[in-house]
């Protein structure tokens, strides 16, 4: 795996030594960068370049393009890592590789070539926000769409490079993320929150025994990839796992595969049927949402509801 933790401009060890001190400690010796990210960019002499501009990126109005050349950029160097690993790894053996991008994430750093494709492209404003003007709210939504078609560029290299292999009739692929991105919806930023942009993430899944051009509807969660990998390896499920093989949608066996799915993180909880979302906040108590009217979750309708509002707290 390769997680995209690593491009961070971190150095090794030390409390109450600031960035500048550290690049002082890392020219001299008596520190090393931390990680390979920072490793390679201090080998090429742009580390510093990486660190003052993280720096002064304030918050996700700051959209201004990378230093870095295009082949330093944190995502590319992922990407090139990953297909080294792939082109040396010996044919007629199964493997498993995770490539973990570290976009798109804040901050809304991308390379000049990456922003000069979405110049002068409009993109829907957020749900409910009164923070920032109609133009910034457009350029970080453009960077954030520049980061997506980076990842996606690379991804279609490493379907190259399967097919290259003669592996592409036999692979599994699977296009997810580890939690949403709210993007200024309902005023808010980057995830943590109960709100579907945050706590909904994407799923595509393509390969040998998997429909083709199938949108499905039905409720899952991210560990049921757990299982799911298993099954295709044609291993038996872990002792008492949650997780619950995908491969009955993936193929068409079924058309369903939970009843709801619930998620929880600090003072909520939720609760989701694919239609109504229950959340239960220890400040804002209980909300209700209903998808099929209000899938932007602006209007609580717990008060009116309350024979699903317990339901779905039984649930």
């Amino acid at each position: 795996g390769l997680s995209g933790d690593a491009c961070l401009p971190e150095w090794g060890f030390t409390e109450g030594i600031d960035n500048e001190g550290k690049m002082d400690a890392v020219r001299s010796g008596a520190l090393e960068p931390k990680g390979p990210y920072m490793a390679h960019l201090h080998a090429r002499g742009l580390a510093q370049l990486h660190v003052d501009d993280f720096r002064g990126r304030k918050g996700y109005a700051a959209t201004h393009p990378t230093p870095l050349p295009d082949d330093a950029y944190c995502d590319n160097w992922i990407a090139e890592n990953g297909l080294r690993l792939l082109e040396r790894f010996p044919a007629g053996r199964p493997w498993h590789l995770v490539v973990n991008f570290t976009g798109p994430h804040n901050p809304m750093d991308v390379t000049e070539s990456m922003q000069r494709r979405w110049e002068g492209i409009e993109l829907p404003p957020p749900e409910t926000n009164d923070q920032l003007d109609a133009a910034t709210h457009r350029r970080i939504r453009q960077n954030y769409a520049a980061m997506l078609e980076n990842i996606d560029d690379h991804i279609g290299r490493y379907l190259e490079l399967v097919e290259v292999r003669g592996e592409l009739d036999r692979t599994v692929i699977v296009y997810s993320s580890d939690h949403g991105e709210m993007l200024g919806e309902h005023n808010r930023w980057a995830k943590s929150t109960y709100y579907q942009p945050s706590v909904g993430v994407p799923l595509i899944v393509a390969g040998p025994g998997v429909r083709a051009g199938v949108v499905s509807a039905a409720l899952v969660l991210l560990h049921d990839l757990t299982a799911t990998f298993l099954e295709l390896a044609g291993l038996e499920p872990l002792p008492e796992m949650d997780s619950r093989s995908l491969v009955p949608v993936l193929s068409g066996r079924a058309e369903s595969h939970r009843e709801c799915v619930t998620s929880a993180l600090d003072r909520w909880r939720m609760v989701f049927d694919g239609r109504y979302k229950l959340v239960e906040h220890q400040q804002d108590g209980a909300l209700l949402f209903d998808h099929q009217t209000d899938a932007g979750e602006r209007h609580n309708i717990a008060a009116e509801a309350q024979d699903d509002v317990r339901r779905l707290k039984r649930r």
